[in-house]
């Protein structure tokens, strides 16, 4: 790895070429993708499930953007196939007090952002990485993809989004990680 200043990378930041793989706790492994589900739920007037076969059956298209690990690496040039959020979002109305999400993953893993972040045209399901599906370690079957915040906010193995009125933290940010986590400010940890 080495470390460059540029304006794609942001301080603090070391390029590798690699996809380095971190997570805490077990990785998900699947038998059977039946049994697999994706929740909309919360602020919105129905919720909705979406089954693994009609989540694989919405419209993909290729995503280009870079990505920065909080843990100080970043990976440029990356080249995902998935789905946009616009997609998703298709199949719920918003309640007009939803101001914020919760990612809910496998193992109860979770993230907070925005709703204006995750509605953003950058961010999206991610279920291909430079041309291969994602591996277990990466987040298979579908990540989020959320490029302009530090990489934990692109929750690996990712099962579904609640609509929220207030922030409140996820896993992460429960255990001092910062409730935004921009990149580019070094929004790294919370120490208030």
């Amino acid at each position: 790895m080495s470390k460059i200043t540029n304006d794609r990378v942001p301080p603090g930041q070391t390029l590798t070429e690699g996809f380095p793989v971190l997570h805490y706790g077990t990785v998900p492994y699947y038998n059977d993708m039946s049994k697999w589900d994706f929740k909309l739920f919360g602020l919105v007037e129905e919720d909705a499930t979406i089954s693994h076969k009609e989540f694989m059956a919405l419209p993909r298209q290729e995503f280009n953007n870079d990505i920065h690990c909080v843990t100080t690496w970043s990976k440029l040039d990356n080249v995902w196939e998935g789905i946009a959020v616009s997609e998703v979002m298709k199949r719920v109305k918003l309640k007009p007090e939803a101001k914020y999400v919760m990612l809910h993953a496998e193992h109860g893993w979770s993230t907070n952002l925005p709703l204006e972040d995750f509605l953003r045209e950058t961010s999206f399901f991610g279920i291909r990485h430079n041309g291969q599906l994602l591996t277990p370690e990466h987040g298979y079957p579908v990540r989020m993809v959320v490029p302009h915040l530090y990489f934990w906010k692109s929750a690996k193995w990712i099962r579904g989004i609640e609509f929220m009125e207030k922030d409140k933290p996820g896993f992460w940010e429960r255990n001092g990680y910062h409730m935004y986590g921009d990149p580019f400010k070094e929004q790294r940890y919370d120490f208030d």
